[in-house]
């Protein structure tokens, strides 16, 4: 287990990671975390890891592409002074591009989203103790498809970015595609759009999350 007793682990994202948690900042119980994995997450950590007092945020905004990340960083990373954080970025960037192909103002190309990414990983990376970059996704299994498979190249610049600042990688379509064999992926979906997570979903998340953290049924902290 990576994280140490008192961490602050900080989670910012678009809608996944929102989950309808509360304003300005979700924090504790009854909701206030939302109702997806970021909620799962603290639950597990703080059940397993109780003598951890592991404190976990939550600053996704839903709709949210790495544009506006950019925008709040320091308000909702920076000045929250985390010790571990988690960035999930991305669906919607490749999203509005074939949702809403005609106003280009929307999109954020590939470019703008490797260059903004990484100037935001550096600027933050020397006052972490862990870093974890969760790819984007898009709960379709044919690799052709024209949306998964620009998520994928989005994905790729995720992980090279985490291997040039030490980040732990969170794989979330391959641990998305490996249930594909026993389950149809859009039904891991709310409202079938192969995006929003279903609790199945939000916790296949969860499980990559903890997992990559070193996470253990027995609680142990090596």
């Amino acid at each position: 287990m990576q994280l140490s007793k008192n961490d602050t682990l900080l989670f910012i994202g678009d809608s996944i990671t929102d989950s309808g948690r509360v304003f300005p900042v979700g924090e504790g119980g009854f909701g206030q975390l939302g109702d997806g994995y970021v909620t799962q997450v603290d639950a597990l950590l703080n059940a397993v890891y109780p003598e951890l007092a592991i404190r976990t945020l939550n600053t996704g905004i839903s709709g949210d592409t790495i544009r506006h990340l950019k925008a709040r960083w320091a308000k909702d990373v920076v000045d929250l002074s985390p010790d571990w954080l988690s960035i999930m970025i991305g669906t919607n960037d490749v999203w509005r591009q074939f949702d809403n192909p005609l106003n280009t103002e929307d999109h954020v190309y590939l470019d703008e989203y490797e260059q903004t990414l990484r100037t935001l990983v550096d600027a933050i990376r020397p006052s972490l103790k862990g870093l974890v970059l969760m790819t984007p996704y898009y709960l379709e299994p044919n690799l052709n498809d024209p949306m998964r498979a620009t998520m994928d190249i989005y994905s790729g610049v995720v992980k090279k970015i985490a291997d040039e600042f030490n980040a732990i990688v969170v794989d979330t379509q391959s641990a998305f595609d490996s249930l594909s064999e026993y389950v149809y992926l859009s039904s891991l979906s709310n409202n079938w759009d192969r995006v929003h997570p279903g609790q199945r979903g939000h916790m296949t998340l969860a499980r990559e999350f903890l997992q990559a953290v070193g996470f253990s049924w027995n609680g142990e902290n090596n």
